[in-house]
């Protein structure tokens, strides 16, 4: 069995002996970050998640978080704690979460390896929480430079309608038209 296939077959026995109770609550872990029991559980290779994401028909998200970051705590808390909200997510997203100053190492889409922190500092991330959005195939992806594979970027909190509102944008590929405040914009009227 590879690898792969026991991280998709792991999920299912863990909901089989205990199924999740409908509104599951995120857990703060020895880290000091909250964990929400149905982000992705990875061996942190971005190109296997990616992949493994994509064939599910999902999109890839990093959520980037620090110990004692109030609006971290706040985005599981307040926007995640939204059903509306985390059932969208959860149906059209995989959630990969990362310390922005964490010692984990990661292999980038590239083939390289690098902590956490280093990835942080590789991908500019300045903010937490910070989500950085991929694009559907990883097609490319390790000729381009760190920023460029992104398709979308939300640093810092963002409030619950324009949270859901981002990942909106993402799933509709709404970037390939115009720019995140553009679909605000259009989604008023």
């Amino acid at each position: 069995m590879t690898r792969r296939a026991f991280v998709a077959l792991a999920p299912a026995l863990v909901a089989a002996a205990a199924p999740l109770p409908a509104k599951a609550e995120p857990v703060l872990g020895d880290d000091g970050l909250y964990h929400e029991p149905w982000f992705l559980s990875s061996f942190l290779d971005l190109r296997d998640d990616l992949e493994s994401t994509t064939s599910e028909g999902k999109r890839l998200a990093i959520m980037w978080e620090l110990r004692g970051c109030p609006y971290c705590r706040e985005t599981h808390l307040v926007n995640l704690a939204d059903q509306d909200i985390a059932n969208y997510i959860r149906a059209n997203f995989q959630v990969l979460q990362l310390n922005l100053i964490g010692s984990r190492k990661v292999v980038d889409f590239d083939g390289s390896e690098a902590s956490e922190r280093e990835l942080a500092e590789r991908y500019a991330i300045r903010f937490t929480p910070t989500f950085q959005f991929f694009p559907s195939s990883s097609d490319g992806l390790a000729q381009k430079e760190p920023m460029g594979r992104e398709v979308a970027r939300a640093p810092g909190y963002l409030k619950p309608h324009h949270f859901l509102a981002m990942f909106r944008f993402v799933r509709e590929q709404a970037y390939e038209h115009g720019t995140f405040l553009e679909y605000l914009s259009a989604s008023k009227g």
